[in-house]
C-alpha cells in the first residue's frame, strides 16, 4: 500500500473513530417514553401514507433515528398546526414536529432544537397557470387567491412578502391544514400556495403536471423541533442532530425523502 493510500486509511479510520467517539457520548435517556404530536399534513416531512394509510416521512424517520440514538420510546399524538404551540408550551406534548420555522415570537413560548433543515419558500400553483408568473405579477393580479393556515410562515410571507400587509386581506383563504390547502389550489378555489421548495418538490412530483413552482424563493428559514420552556430533552436532541449532521445521516434522509421518494407512486 503507497504511502498515500497509508495517509488516507489513517485519516478515513481517524474519522470514523471520531463519530463513534461522539455516538458513544450522547445521553442516555433510559429507555423512558416520550410524546411526539405532529400534524402529518406536511410532506415530505410527515404525511399519511395513500398506500398504507401509515404516517411517513422525513421528520419520523429522524425522530426514529434520534429516540434510537437516545435510548427512548416513541408515543405519536396527532394535533393541528394551530393548536400545536399552545400545547407543547403548556406541557401536553414534550416535543412537537411539523416542519416549523424557528422564530423569535415562537421562542417566546417553547424552546427549539437547533435547526435539523434549512429551506426557501416557493410559489406553489396550478400546472397551466399563465396569469402571474412571480410575486409581484401575483400581487397586481386582481382578484387572486392565497390559500395558508393562520400564524404559519406561509401566511406571513403571503401578507408582507406577497400582498399588502394586511393579515386581513380578504385575498388570503384560511385553512385549517397544509393540505387542505393544496387541494384548494386543485380545485381552483385558490389560486396559490406559500411553501417550502422541498414540500412543494413532493406536491410536484406527485401532481402529473398538475402543480408547478414559480418565481424566485421567498426567503429561507430554518426548521426545529419545539420542546415546552426549559426542557431537559432539548441539549440530548439537540446532540443526537448534531451526531447525525456529523455522519451523514441528515444527508441521507434528504436524498431519501427529497430526491428519491415519489408521493403517489
Amino acid at each position: 500500500m503507497s504511502k498515500l493510500n497509508l495517509s488516507v486509511a489513517g485519516l478515513l479510520a481517524g474519522l470514523l473513530v471520531s463519530v463513534a467517539a461522539f455516538a458513544q457520548a450522547l445521553p442516555d435517556l433510559g429507555g423512558k417514553t416520550v410524546v411526539v404530536v405532529t400534524e402529518n399534513a406536511y410532506p415530505p416531512l410527515q404525511f399519511v401514507d395513500p398506500k398504507t394509510n401509515q404516517p411517513i416521512g422525513w421528520e419520523y424517520d429522524a425522530m426514529a433515528e434520534i429516540a434510537k440514538r437516545l435510548n427512548f420510546k416513541v408515543e405519536y399524538q396527532n394535533l393541528s398546526w394551530d393548536a400545536m404551540i399552545p400545547a407543547v408550551s403548556e406541557g401536553q406534548y414534550q416535543i412537537g414536529m411539523t416542519g416549523i420555522t424557528i422564530k423569535d415570537d415562537r421562542k417566546e413560548k417553547v424552546d427549539f432544537s437547533d435547526p435539523y433543515m434549512r429551506s426557501e419558500m416557493f410559489m406553489l400553483v396550478r400546472g397551466d397557470e399563465s396569469r402571474f408568473s412571480d410575486a409581484k405579477s401575483f400581487g397586481e393580479f386582481e382578484g387572486g387567491l392565497v390559500g395558508a393556515q393562520a400564524g404559519t410562515t406561509p401566511f406571513y410571507v403571503a401578507v408582507y412578502d406577497v400582498l399588502d400587509g394586511n393579515e386581513a386581506n380578504p385575498r388570503i383563504k384560511l385553512f385549517e391544514t397544509f393540505g387542505a390547502t393544496v387541494q384548494a389550489l386543485k380545485s381552483g378555489d385558490v389560486d396559490l400556495v406559500l411553501t417550502d421548495g422541498t414540500a412543494g418538490k413532493g406536491y410536484v412530483d406527485a401532481s402529473n403536471g398538475g402543480l408547478k413552482l414559480v418565481g424566485d424563493p421567498l426567503g429561507t428559514e430554518d426548521f426545529g423541533f419545539i420542546f415546552p420552556k426549559g426542557s431537559d430533552l432539548v441539549a440530548p436532541v439537540n446532540a443526537a442532530i448534531a451526531a447525525m449532521k456529523a455522519d451523514g445521516t441528515i444527508e441521507a434522509l434528504n436524498k431519501k425523502w427529497f430526491l428519491d421518494y415519489k408521493m403517489g407512486q
